[in-house]
């Protein structure tokens, strides 16, 4: 198993701006310059799924397997041989709002999918986090 975790407080922006961002998968893309398009059909429920195709990437599956309303997100995406996990979760703290991301690799060849791809993602989410709440702030 492998994780790498992530977390930022700020003022900056609401919980309902942060989650009105995130949950809208399908422009994704204006605020991540790494993917080509996300896509999402219907709502952001626990049970359904999108498509992301990463620059240079092929087109990927990712599962919302438990989603709670401006609270918390976990997505889950299939490798050969491996699982990613994305948790996302948001915490109303006396100091502002703590937006804490962690990625977890499990399975057989995680080690391998870690180095080829999840590493990398791992590595931005601290500019993509950030990139998230200058975006959501203007909403």
């Amino acid at each position: 198993m492998w994780t790498k975790s992530y977390s930022i407080t700020t003022t900056e922006v609401s919980k309902e701006q942060i989650w009105n961002l995130f949950t809208d998968v399908n422009h994704w893309h204006v605020w991540n310059n790494e993917i080509e398009f996300a896509k999402l059909e219907g709502k952001y429920l626990t049970g359904n799924h999108y498509q992301i195709k990463p620059k240079n990437g092929r087109t990927v599956t990712v599962y919302l397997q438990e989603v709670t309303e401006y609270k918390h997100c976990l997505e889950t995406g299939n490798f050969p041989l491996a699982k990613m996990y994305y948790d996302h979760r948001i915490e109303e703290t006396s100091n502002g709002l703590k937006l804490t991301n962690t990625i977890t690799m499990k399975g057989l060849l995680s080690f391998l999918w870690v180095q080829l791809v999840v590493k990398k993602i791992a590595d931005e989410m601290p500019s993509h986090v950030q990139q998230q709440i200058k975006v959501a702030s203007k909403l």
